[in-house]
């Protein structure tokens, strides 16, 4: 029992430790995805949008910090009912989201690790039913150290998880799990490779025949039927391969310029996907390193999802000398964790990406 018991205490504080690391690197898209989940579609719960973001980071840091006090035996009654709270309002968020369909992505392990609402809850009720093991079998999870050198693990842990949040936040991820990381292809993203598999469908057709209605189900194919048609449903039975880039368009005036933009040899993105939350202050920063851009043979764009009566504005008001396209709002959040933020490309490809504090380290060949 005191090996299984250990075995499974070591499995479920990495795990917590793991995945918190995870969303401790990238705390803004955590923090996109408890706003999905506070979206009035979902569970409406809208006056906790604003803080988002402080949430976020204090639940990463707090999911951190329970595994590393797991580990380590430090409070062990206290850290055994924080862990099984933590997962009992997991679970309940997972089966929500599966059941009624309304967060596709969990988000439990950030980008890294991309796991289906089903997949997700199932994940969530085998680490419920771990948690309640060690519940039951607390007495054998005893300390690793002597409390004075489990206090000044818990202290660094805390700060360097503190000093780690503040870092990410004031700059970008550290570790980039997304499609749109230094080095990467969005044009080849946006490829689906030979043999990938496609989606397939049920398609339930209805017809009235002799007056009772009859509904016949097949893969596509409009089945051979006397009687009168009434309309047909899909359901999907199995996802088809998405590809990592998707919905990456660059509009204006309802034109779609992203395949000519993309063999531009040197393409400099400003992208701010929402300009009444952006720091428009650092405009001034933005319109000298343009200009210097521009000055290098570079040609410049922007990259909102604001209306144009807003990017007109922003124009004029610092003098920037490049128009605004439009993209939707989720693919800028997914392209740079910074708005604004610069992204430098040459044909497609991610030269360069910074937050709005690091303009100073864009370099223009």
């Amino acid at each position: 029992m005191r090996y299984s018991i250990g075995l499974v205490r070591v499995f479920v504080g990495l795990l917590f430790i793991v995945s918190g690391f995870i969303k401790l690197n990238d705390p803004v898209g955590f923090s996109f995805k408890l706003e999905e989940y506070f979206s009035p579609s979902v569970l409406d719960l809208s006056i906790f949008i604003p803080y988002a973001l402080a949430i976020s980071i204090l639940v990463v840091i707090l999911e951190v910090i329970l595994g590393v006090m797991l580990l380590i035996g430090y409070k062990v009654k206290f850290t055994l009912w924080s862990l099984l709270g933590m997962i009992v309002f997991f679970t309940f968020l997972t089966f929500y989201s599966a059941y009624f369909n309304k967060v596709t992505d969990c988000g439990c392990f950030g980008d890294a690790i991309k796991l289906t609402p089903w997949e997700s809850f199932a994940k969530d009720i085998v680490l419920l039913v771990l948690i309640l093991i060690l519940f039951f079998g607390s007495k054998y999870v005893t300390p690793l150290f002597a409390p004075s050198v489990k206090k000044v693990i818990m202290a660094l842990s805390l700060v360097a998880c503190a000093v780690y949040a503040y870092h990410v936040l004031n700059h970008l991820p550290v570790i980039d799990f997304r499609p749109y990381e230094i080095g990467k292809n969005i044009e080849d993203g946006m490829g689906v490779p030979e043999g990938a598999p496609k989606a397939i469908y049920d398609y339930a057709w209805e017809f009235k025949v002799d007056g009772v209605r009859k509904i016949i189900v097949t893969k596509g194919d409009y089945p051979t039927v006397d009687g009168e048609f009434i309309g047909v449903e899909t359901t999907e039975i199995q996802k088809g391969y998405e590809p990592p880039v998707h919905d990456f368009t660059v509009e204006q005036d309802g034109e779609d310029f992203a395949a000519s933009l993309l063999q531009e040899p040197k393409l400099v993105m400003v992208v701010a996907y929402d300009l009444r939350k952006s720091n428009t202050a650092i405009f001034n920063e933005i319109k000298k390193v343009t200009d210097n851009a521009l000055m290098n043979g570079y040609r410049v764009i922007g990259m909102s999802a604001s209306g144009a009566d807003q990017t007109d504005d922003l124009v004029s008001e610092f003098r920037l000398d490049f128009s605004f396209y439009f993209t939707d709002e989720t693919t800028l959040k997914t392209i740079v964790r910074s708005n604004p933020g610069v992204l430098i490309l040459d044909k497609g490809t991610i030269i360069q990406k910074v937050h709005y504090n690091d303009l100073d380290e864009l370099i223009f060949e």
